[in-house]
């Protein structure tokens, strides 16, 4: 009965020193650091998806959780409680993060206007005759306030010649909306992002300018929280280099990521073949001047007290600006 009682509790031990074997802290150290981030369904994000597809990340040594995330707000609801990582937003969006303290980093530019691949488009209705800037002088132009795209805007009229007073903005912040409300002429001009710009273009729209005339005013960025930046520097580095090899792989053969695009990312039926697949930039990071301009409009429009500054929010160490 003792022999057998020996037995059991040596087995009990056994047990319990594997498991705790199992929960060690030398065991989790095996284990790849994890970069959570939110992804909306846009261009920008393309990279990510051909990174995971080719097995760059593991590669990198480093595990990244994917966040599938339907709006910009559920996107920026999900770092401000810390449940991801790292996301593609705009300047003025980490700008706004960092208003009080610094809680994001710019790491990267994630997507820029290049060739005839805009981010943004300013479009008239179908029936309207409106083609040239000048002609949307008191016309209300649908966008969604205080964005990125209220920005580009203001900057882009702003340079071909319209007046503060003349530039006139109706806010419609849901996108779906506002492209029918274009395109049934219920507005006659719209600030739209593609690929629903060149999708409201082949249903009739008039383009009447984009971001391609004036690419310091767009860019999205790749933006990572404080925490992620100070606590695993070198995780984020390996991100963002998987990240990069896969921008160039597209830049090098995109048609053969349209089947991977379609999946993954939001295109119009109208356009799902015809949509060029956009080059992506390589190891950059917006400029002082980028930053700039947009905290004076931030400043101007009262979003921000005073500007937030670019040292601080943009990490410039690994590529130049």
């Amino acid at each position: 009965m003792m022999k057998k009682l020996a037995i059991e509790a040596a087995t009990t031990l056994f047990a319990l020193l594997a498991l705790l074997s199992v929960c060690s802290p030398a065991s989790a150290a095996q284990q790849p650091p994890t970069l959570r981030i939110a992804l909306l369904p846009i261009p920008d994000v393309l990279p990510v998806f051909v990174a995971e597809e080719k097995g760059y990340f593991k590669e990198a040594g480093i595990r990244v959780e994917t966040f599938p995330v339907g709006s910009a707000l559920e996107r920026d609801q999900l770092m401000q409680a810390g449940r991801i990582d790292a996301m593609v937003n705009e300047i003025s969006g980490t700008a706004s993060f960092n208003r009080e303290t610094v809680r994001m980093k710019i790491v990267a530019v994630a997507r820029a206007p290049k060739g005839s691949s805009p981010l943004f488009r300013i479009l008239s209705s179908p029936g309207s005759k409106i083609t040239t800037p000048d002609q949307l002088a008191g016309v209300p132009i649908a966008v969604s306030k205080h964005t990125v795209i209220e920005y580009l805007t203001d900057r882009l009229l702003g340079d071909s010649g319209l007046s503060t007073k003349e530039i006139v903005k109706k806010s419609v912040p849901v996108l779906p909306e506002r492209m029918q409300l274009l395109l049934s002429g219920q507005i006659k001009a719209a600030t739209l992002p593609d690929p629903l710009a060149f999708a409201a273009m082949k249903a009739g729209a008039h383009v009447v300018m984009d971001d391609t005339r004036a690419p310091l005013y767009s860019a999205s960025v790749l933006s990572v929280s404080a925490e992620a930046w100070t606590g695993n520097k070198q995780a984020v580095g390996a991100f963002v280099d998987a990240w990069m090899k896969a921008a160039q792989d597209i830049n090098a053969d995109p048609e053969s990521f349209r089947p991977l695009m379609l999946k993954k990312i939001r295109v119009p039926k109208n356009v799902r073949q015809s949509f060029v697949i956009p080059p992506f930039p390589v190891n950059t990071v917006p400029s002082r001047a980028q930053w700039d301009d947009v905290m004076a409009w931030m400043t101007e429009k009262g979003i921000l007290k005073k500007p937030v500054a670019y040292g601080t929010s943009v990490v410039t160490g690994r590529f130049k600006e």
